[in-house]
């Protein structure tokens, strides 16, 4: 694939994804990775960064509407970011230096994709539940954002689509997470994307993003999410979210049968 047909290539990634993923409230980084790795062919570890590149392009414009609301402020971004941060530094040196084969990485992606694709495809609706004045301690907040971010710098999303439905589960409101889960989503990504530059300093080897597939494929992102945002009242939620979470059980047992074989 010439550079013109793998940006190309990028652009339409980012924008297709964005707009399936966006009415399901996925994070469109989860799915872009299989596209990075055996589509585009991005090598690994470049492949996680470039991944998280997506998502420092992709979600600014949903934070301005949220800033614009006045339902970023609150301490449980902080709190949040206390724990992402590290663990994403943490995670992206795990990725480099103690993961950095392929089979490998193909295993802990299907672990993250095969339970993923079984709560979408068997979640079902629930009236909501009456906000909880306490929420988690603190301390759990923050321990919640480590091993997210962990997650997130090894396999290279921001996390938001992990941290959503803990929190709320945990008692949160969902007006108060949303946000706060997509500010440590971009914060994250930025902070492990500064993390591999710094490591292909010092590391041999595709450690760095590949700049053009991550830019393109995030203002893909920015526009397709744009637009699934608009048809999501329009679309079928149901069925999208079953299709998506039978593509990405499937996505996890190639994986596994190819690392394993």
């Amino acid at each position: 694939m010439n550079p013109l047909e793998a940006g190309l290539s990028a652009l339409a990634a980012g924008f297709v994804v964005a707009i399936v993923t966006t009415p399901v409230g996925v994070s469109g980084a989860v799915f872009l990775l299989p596209i990075h790795l055996d589509v585009l062919g991005v090598p690994s570890p470049a492949v996680t960064p470039t991944n998280l590149l997506f998502n420092v392009v992709a979600t600014p414009g949903a934070l301005v509407r949220h800033h614009r609301t006045g339902s970023l402020g609150g301490p449980l971004t902080s709190r949040l970011l206390v724990g992402t941060v590290p663990g994403v530094i943490v995670g992206s040196v795990l990725r480099v230096y103690a993961t950095p084969g392929e089979a490998v990485f193909r295993i802990l992606a299907a672990c993250l994709l095969g339970p993923l694709g079984l709560w979408l495809v068997l979640r079902r609706p629930r009236p909501p539940a009456p906000e909880t004045t306490a929420g988690p301690a603190r301390a759990t907040i923050t321990a919640l954002g480590f091993v997210v971010g962990v997650v997130g710098g090894i396999y290279g999303i921001g996390g938001g689509s992990l941290l959503g439905p803990v929190l709320v589960g945990l008692g949160l409101p969902l007006a108060a997470v949303a946000p706060a889960a997509l500010a440590s989503t971009f914060v994250t990504s930025v902070a492990g994307v500064a993390t591999y530059g710094v490591l292909s300093l010092v590391s041999t080897g595709p450690v760095a993003p590949e700049w053009a597939i991550g830019i393109l494929c995030g203002v893909g992102g920015l526009l397709g999410g744009y637009l699934g945002a608009r048809l999501q009242p329009r679309v079928p939620e149901k069925a999208l979210r079953i299709l998506l979470g039978l593509l990405a059980v499937g996505l996890a047992a190639a994986y596994l049968v190819a690392a394993l074989t």
